[in-house]
């Protein structure tokens, strides 16, 4: 028997799936024996029969991949009636699990196995029993939004190989961080992220002519570039994500960024790190790590 695919199962491409209107009654034994002999396309794994408001979703085994047409040896009806829910909406890729999956949860329905989609071209896809993978992405603010989870939501929306993903935000406020370690002037890395803090601003990154007795505010190739700079150590508030956070002991699948990896990433136990200056196939590149697929071709160093 064709078994029941696994949760978060789509048609990878969409062509998978056909969509037909019918007159037939959507029971198992009815349409099961109307597909078996009936001649389907050979990319082809799915049905979608529609009859009014009813809809069945089908699951077919063809006699042969290789002839363009083939006859139907198996069929099993997935869901039908509640258990299916039919989706319209215009922006969303189908082509893109986490897109599938949040046009679902958004029409989330007691019962429901299965979700056909309607979206972006008028193309359909289904999307079976979605529960979208968690990652956490542990970032430092400002700038707002996080650049991290920004990234990682632009990798989500090309990869189409990725499972459905919900990325949860985990931000460290610089803000927050210096107000916890009172001082009259800060050092923060740059001025880039646009960050203000009560008392005096200077930037490492301009390299002050004068050494201020200052706290400094940043990572640990902050802390490298200090010594070079003055020939000595400062107060530091650490803002690393990597060294604030024990990512090798952690359970939850989470994306960082760490100052000392320069390129590439490295993975830490269920956590993936990349460069904090990573690019667009790097933050990919993690995400593909952390639910399992191959990073893409991306260099991996050992952690």
């Amino acid at each position: 028997m064709i078994p029941l695919p696994a949760p978060n199962t789509i048609t990878r491409p969409y062509r998978g799936l056909s969509v037909q209107e019918t007159d037939l009654d959507l029971t198992p034994e009815a349409v099961e024996a109307w597909l078996l002999g009936r001649e389907v396309y050979r990319r082809t794994d799915y049905l979608a029969l529609r009859n009014g408001d009813r809809v069945a979703l089908v699951a077919v085994r063809r006699e042969s991949d290789e002839p363009l047409f083939s006859p139907v040896v198996e069929a099993r009806v997935l869901a039908a009636g509640p258990e299916v829910v039919f989706v319209h909406s215009p922006e969303t890729d189908v082509g893109n699990a986490t897109a599938l999956a949040r046009a679902a949860q958004a029409h989330a329905r007691p019962g429901a196995k299965a979700y056909l989609v309607q979206g972006r071209h008028e193309h359909v896809n289904f999307i079976w029993r979605p529960q979208p993978v968690r990652i956490a992405v542990t970032e430092v603010v400002p700038p707002e939004p996080p650049k991290l989870v920004a990234m990682a939501e632009q990798a989500i929306a090309f990869d189409e190989q990725l499972p459905p993903i919900e990325l949860v935000a985990d931000v460290l406020d610089l803000r927050t961080l210096a107000a916890e370690h009172p001082a009259d002037t800060y050092l923060l890395p740059c001025r880039g992220a646009g960050t203000h803090i009560a008392g005096r601003l200077e930037f490492l990154d301009t390299r002050p002519a004068e050494r201020l007795d200052w706290t400094l505010v940043g990572c640990e190739r902050s802390v490298q570039f200090h010594r070079h700079f003055y020939g000595n150590d400062a107060p530091r508030v650490d803002i690393c994500p990597r060294s604030t956070h024990d990512l090798a002991a952690t359970a939850q699948p989470t994306l960082a960024k760490c100052c000392l990896l320069e390129r590439g990433v490295q993975q830490v136990g269920s956590s993936v790190v990349v460069p904090w200056g990573s690019n667009l196939d790097e933050v990919r590149g993690a995400l593909r790590m952390l639910v399992g697929l191959h990073p893409a071709e991306q260099p991996i160093t050992a952690g």
